[in-house]
């Protein structure tokens, strides 16, 4: 790489200090003459401006030391200076400077980074004097990082700064690091506060006290707290606030600027002091902090106590610094009830989440800012529809928050359509659609429509599955009771036991009502839960072990299908530990992870199946000619010495399966036939299945020990692969006939090509 070359500007520089050194008839081109003639180059005296240099003071200084403590030449002597060795050194540093870091010129940033090796110059002296240091040249030059500089400095740096390009960025630490929330309000870019009266009442109140004049906001995210804080700023310029308030100004804190480019110890305290300087010169000014939490550990070293928050703790205390602060619930518990003497600071105001109808007004308050941006109009069953479906199915955020979401969405979608399908009216049908995909619920359940999909619920349920229409009956007229809003509001929408032999249906039963309700099947076995460090999967490791930060299946699985039917099979092959577990799943309908976040199970359906006491439920074995004969009492025995009282007292319903009867059993044969032929008719192939064949398969498919279950399976023996042979290799090729009939003891299958 060629060396770099020095600046146009910086060669000027040179110049002008030689002829100065020569108009004050001096020997030598000392530093000094040289710092002098770089306080009127352009980029020098940016850089020294940022740096937080007083460059008349500097100015000042230099000029008597040269006249006063340099040796003048004779009169007439009209010889040029010659240029120390110390120049020399400076100007081969600079260029040195500016080859590593691969400049092609050197600038005045580069000499100035030079001088700080000349220990023993009044031209170093004179930089440090002003608070200059290496790092704060090279923060600037590389970086573009200023140091905030003295009030008397920016008083006076500022004039000099007017109409001048390149000039050093502002030095006000409010412009930099805050944003004045009067002015936005002014600018029209603050939302209205609605409702919130006694929560601004409070704020203002203590606000006025004389010490200790700190509000902090505490609530859940999402309930408005930085809205509060907006609201103030907007009563103060519309003069809704008392007249101790009336001329106040709130600075909004960024504490991600107060941060940025923060790379050496003490650059970010310097920040926030210039900040609390600044807001404290301001007469009635208020600082608001969202998210103070941050400040808690901020610029803390490690193994230090010294951070942000000791910083504010003197002023806070005197009342020379009023400020507002909001923070959540779990953010307060962790950073300021540790931090004793940071929360007697403040004065707490809890902001809870708003109801339903004050959301209603919040977003009637908000909706011509809504129609405007989206140029739409909303009608009022969907702003109401917006607030009620929200809190409804979106439950892992609070509201007016998430029900402002959904308006904003419905609009964007409404916006968006293709020109031929937009109305320019958001409609209640429109929210439904959004709330479905927001919440990951099936629309017709977010639907008004929903009582008609419930009304035909029983009927649906018993066509797929038999002889179990008792249990159906009892399952939907819980969740009927549950969706009719006259159910404790605080609890799943059912917690059941599904009790009885194998194969009879439970699980089939749980699957089938969400393909109805078209939910989420979730199904857990177990058996794979039997041991006691199990259990944690579902809710995920305690804290130390491999595994905490992924969360729990179950509680992860609920939070992501909020809507869902839970089954967890075969229940007493669980560890006790799980019982435990669902207890306050059962009572509360929350569970709480290992990271201490609660899923939410008000919208679950929840089955547990069991085969306890099935030996013991029945008198006899079933037979085809004798029916079924079921001992409740002894059932009910076996259950109680499965299940604790605690944990049976929980369940909605105990819901007992009976075994099959003849009858039944040939509609599962039907039904597995008509599953049968549903795959073979997109190979244009019709299966016939005679009395006799159907009733062999009734009396050779069903076993009292296992239920249904093999019946399946002598389909696939006995049918099935006697046509895999024929569709692939023979006859039903390219369709045809399947032709299916009993044969001495065994089942035949005859196969028709097509015509």
């Amino acid at each position: 790489m060629a060396p770099p070359s020095i600046a146009k500007e910086l060669q000027a520089t040179f110049r002008a200090a030689r002829a100065e050194a020569k108009k004050m008839r001096h020997e030598y081109l000392t530093l000094e003459h040289l710092l002098l003639a770089m306080l009127k180059d352009k980029r020098s005296a940016e850089v020294l401006r940022a740096c937080g240099g007083n460059l008349k003071r500097m100015e000042q200084k230099l000029t008597a030391f040269l006249m006063d403590t340099v040796e003048q030449l004779p009169e007439g002597d009209e010889s040029d200076p010659q240029q120390t060795i110390g120049v020399e050194r400076v100007l081969n540093r600079a260029a040195i400077h500016a080859l590593s870091a691969e400049q092609k010129t050197i600038d005045g940033g580069d000499v100035l980074v030079a001088f700080f090796r000349e220990e023993e110059s009044y031209a170093l002296f004179v930089l440090k004097e002003e608070g200059i240091s290496r790092i704060d040249i090279l923060n600037y030059i590389s970086h573009g990082i200023t140091k905030e500089s003295s009030d008397e400095d920016a008083e006076e740096a500022a004039p000099a700064g007017e109409g001048e390009e390149g000039e050093a960025p502002a030095k006000d630490p409010l412009k930099a690091y805050c944003t004045n929330l009067n002015e936005e309000a002014k600018a029209g870019r603050i939302d209205p506060l609605i409702g919130r009266e006694l929560e601004l009442e409070r704020t203002v109140q203590v606000l006025c006290r004389r010490r200790k004049n700190n509000p902090l906001y505490v609530g859940e995210p999402g309930v408005g707290k930085t809205a509060i804080a907006e609201g103030l700023a907007l009563h103060i310029i519309e003069g809704k606030v008392p007249d101790a308030l009336k001329d106040a100004q709130v600075f909004l804190l960024d504490m991600g600027a107060l941060l940025a480019g923060t790379k050496f110890r003490g650059q970010f305290e310097e920040r926030l002091k210039a900040v609390l300087k600044a807001v404290q010169k301001i007469p009635n000014s208020i600082l608001f902090i969202d998210e103070i939490h941050t400040i808690v550990g901020a610029g803390a070293t490690t193994g230090g106590s010294m951070d942000a928050s000791n910083l504010l703790k003197p002023a806070l205390a005197s009342g020379s610094l009023r400020c507002i602060g909001s923070t959540t619930y779990q953010e307060y518990k962790s950073a300021f009830e540790r931090d004793r003497a940071l929360s007697r600071r403040f004065q707490k105001i809890e902001v809870g989440e708003p109801s339903i109808e004050d959301t209603v007004k919040i977003l009637k308050g908000l909706q011509p800012r809504y129609e405007a941006h989206h140029q739409v109009k909303y009608e009022e069953s969907a702003i109401r529809a917006a607030a009620e479906l929200s809190a409804k199915y979106i439950n892992d955020r609070f509201l007016p928050d998430k029900a402002i979401d959904v308006l904003d969405e419905t609009g964007a979608a409404e916006r968006l359509r293709p020109e031929g399908q937009r109305t320019g009216v958001v409609t209640e049908k429109n929210v439904e659609e959004v709330v479905s995909k927001m919440a990951k619920v099936p629309a017709r359940s977010v639907s008004a429509n929903e009582g008609e999909q419930l009304q035909h619920l029983e009927e649906q349920l018993k066509a797929v599955i038999f002889g179990q229409d008792k249990a159906i009956e009892e399952l939907t007229a819980a969740i009927k009771l549950a969706r009719s809003g006259l159910r404790t509001p605080d609890k799943p929408i059912g917690s059941f036991l599904f009790s009885g032999p194998t194969g009879v249906g439970k699980t089939e039963l749980a699957k089938q009502l969400a393909k109805a309700l078209g939910v989420e099947f979730l199904r857990y076995d177990m058996s794979e839960y039997s041991e006691k460090h199990t259990v944690s999967r579902l809710i995920g490791a305690p804290p130390g072990y491999v595994g905490f930060d992924q969360g729990g299946l179950l509680t992860d699985a609920v939070r992501k299908h909020p809507y869902s039917v839970v089954v967890l099979d075969e229940i007493e092959k669980a560890h006790p530990d799980l019982f435990n577990i669902l207890l306050q799943v059962m009572d509360h309908a929350t569970l709480t992870d290992n990271n201490g976040r609660k899923a939410d199970f008000r919208n679950v359906i929840l089955i547990l199946t069991t085969n306890a006491g099935a030996v013991d439920m029945q008198t006899r074995s079933i037979g085809f000619g004798g029916g079924e004969s079921v001992d409740t009492s002894r059932a009910k025995k076996a259950i109680e010495r499965t299940f604790t009282p605690e944990f049976r007292n929980r369940l909605d319903g105990w819901i007992l399966f009976s075994g099959l009867s003849y009858e039944i059993i040939l509609k599962v044969v039907d039904k597995e036939i008509g599953l049968l032929q549903e795959q073979l008719d997109p190979k244009n192939v019709k299966l016939e299945v005679t009395r006799a064949a159907r009733d062999w398969l009734a009396k050779h498919g069903y076993d009292p020990a296992f239920g249904a279950r093999p019946m399946a399976r002598l389909v696939e023996n006995q049918i099935k692969r006697k046509l895999a042979e024929a569709l692939l290799f023979g006859a039903l090729k390219n369709g045809g006939v399947a032709k299916v009939d009993v044969e001495g003891e065994e089942l035949a299958v005859r196969t028709e090509a097509a015509r």
